[in-house]
């Protein structure tokens, strides 16, 4: 059972959260909720554990689809960045609040930039394409991010300035985001050969991201005396972090999104979890 501790865990924490917030707003759709997607989380933790190939690919997918359809298309919740945005200069402690707090800004504490390996609706689709892994050299371009961070704010306080921030101008504005991250991330994919090009280097989230992922409890953890220094994990890194050291110094470190191809690809199981 030692295997299955850690997605047991996760999903117990899910389910203290889904709880707690339910008996503090008296709102079941937070009880259903974090309990649906930490049952994903956990469930697919337990089946990478048990050996099966696309685990990771399963809790992506439950979890991304139903942000995506459910929480944005259906319920028209806006949880794209702007949206964060737009409920905290509202004053609003709601759903798309709550999200960026577990999800983005306190949860990687706990498991660093998991979000993106197991639950990002954008990297969903562009993991499907087939670039697995980077075929050119990382481009000095991780600036970007950092210019979409600030013109995301600066879209939502033009919007309170001219007085637009309805709930119809936030839902166009969730849908016009994912259409332009869509476009954007296969678009990079292709030309860089490389499914995560978008989030190295545009994906504004990632600056809420890299701070806390550094502390994160959770990562890959190596051991040097095991390693045989073969580069198999490092060819098998979608996100290009020099796993085969264990300081948190090492290189693109705070990129890991622990999808633990490289657990995976090692001969002398010196890498874990």
């Amino acid at each position: 059972m030692k295997k299955y501790r850690s997605p047991i865990i996760l999903w117990l924490l899910f389910e203290a959260i889904a709880i707690w917030l339910w008996q503090a707003t008296g709102n079941l759709f937070f009880l259903l909720n974090f309990s649906y997607i930490g049952t994903c989380i956990g469930l697919g933790g337990i089946l990478f554990a048990a050996g099966w190939k696309y685990a990771r690919e399963f809790t992506q997918f439950c979890v991304g689809t139903y942000m995506l359809v459910f929480l944005g298309l259906i319920c028209r919740e806006n949880i794209q960045i702007e949206g964060f945005w737009y409920y905290l200069l509202s004053g609003v402690w709601g759903a798309g609040t709550l999200h960026y707090a577990i999800a983005k800004i306190f949860g990687p504490l706990l498991f660093g930039r998991g979000w993106c390996g197991y639950a990002c609706w954008t990297a969903m689709i562009l993991d499907l394409l087939p670039y697995k892994q980077p075929k050119v050299p990382r481009k000095s371009w991780g600036f970007i991010r950092y210019i979409m961070f600030g013109l995301s704010l600066t879209i939502v306080l033009l919007l309170f300035w001219l007085g637009k921030t309805t709930a119809y101008t936030m839902f166009m504005l969730f849908v016009a985001g994912n259409i332009f991250y869509y476009a954007v991330g296969i678009t990079l994919a292709i030309l860089l050969k490389d499914n995560r090009a978008f989030c190295k280097y545009i994906c504004p989230i990632t600056v809420f991201l890299k701070p806390m992922s550094y502390y994160s409890l959770i990562r890959i953890k190596c051991d040097e005396e095991k390693c045989i220094s073969c580069g198999k994990c490092l060819k098998v890194c979608p996100m290009e972090v020099k796993v085969n050291k264990s300081a948190r110094m090492r290189k693109n470190a705070t990129e890991c999104i622990l999808c633990q191809k490289c657990t995976k690809a090692c001969p002398t199981k010196a890498l874990s979890v």
